[in-house]
């Protein structure tokens, strides 16, 4: 039976508004450069992979001002290459200074309030997880979420990173539930999905984009509103070739 819902923060509950691609586009398009939507949206589905892979090895918040800049040069680099539009590491460091030059804000994705306040009514216990240096709690009181969160690990609540396991055991110990008994719901395979394998909760990868169509090793849904029928045949439905 499952009793708590582990979610991830950024692509899964949130994004940016205004949202990236146009903040791309608009960058690009100062330097008289241009590139679609579509494109953009590919360029960080890829591009994000490697962020998650590299944050893993070395978090990014313990870096240098300067290895920042040659990280997100190759970050925004790899963005616009999937996207169609190879540039320069120079190029590519001058737009990413004009992307993050916009303000910009967190904000619910319009599925999220709907399914998550259903699922505190149906008394499931709900808990945020996120690699972000931010105090959660805050941050989703500000949001208007968290009169449905029960409580949250962040990286600097437990000092390690999705996937490190010690972030999903905190998680457990502050559910007060056994793995089996947790699922853990986030927008990529690494720092997510692997993550709560590796200590025995069940996965699944939210895609809103679509990008990820040959991840086969969990559950793979497009919105949050395809959660609630997996857990009416929890644990079942989340199994995968009777794993999890």
């Amino acid at each position: 039976m499952i009793k708590a819902i582990f979610l991830d923060f950024y692509n899964t509950l949130v994004r940016f508004w205004p949202p990236l691609d146009q903040i791309q586009q608009a960058s690009c398009r100062e330097i008289g450069l241009n590139v679609t939507e579509e494109g953009i949206n590919r360029g960080y589905a890829i591009a994000d992979v490697f962020f998650n892979r590299e944050n893993e090895k070395q978090s990014l918040a313990d870096r240098s001002d300067d290895e920042r800049l040659d990280f997100f040069s190759h970050y925004e680099q790899m963005i616009l290459e999937e996207a169609g539009l190879p540039v320069s590491l120079d190029l590519a460091a001058q737009i990413w200074q004009l992307a993050i030059s916009v303000p910009k804000d967190f904000v619910p994705y319009d599925d999220v309030i709907p399914v998550i306040s259903r699922l505190h009514e149906h008394g499931y216990k709900l808990g945020v997880l996120s690699n972000l240096r931010q105090d959660m709690q805050t941050l989703c009181h500000n949001l208007g979420l968290d009169q449905f969160l029960d409580f949250y690990v962040s990286s600097v609540d437990v000092g390690a990173e999705k996937p490190d396991p010690a972030v999903f055991l905190a998680a457990l110990s502050k559910a007060n539930v056994e793995a089996s008994e947790a699922v853990h719901v986030g927008d990529q395979r690494r720092s997510d999905v692997v993550g709560a394998q590796r200590v025995g909760i069940h996965p699944v990868l939210l895609d809103r984009g679509g990008w990820h169509k040959d991840i086969t090793d969990c559950v793979r849904i497009n919105n949050l509103n395809e959660l609630e029928p997996l857990l009416h045949d929890a644990p079942t439905s989340l199994l995968i070739n009777g794993n999890t």
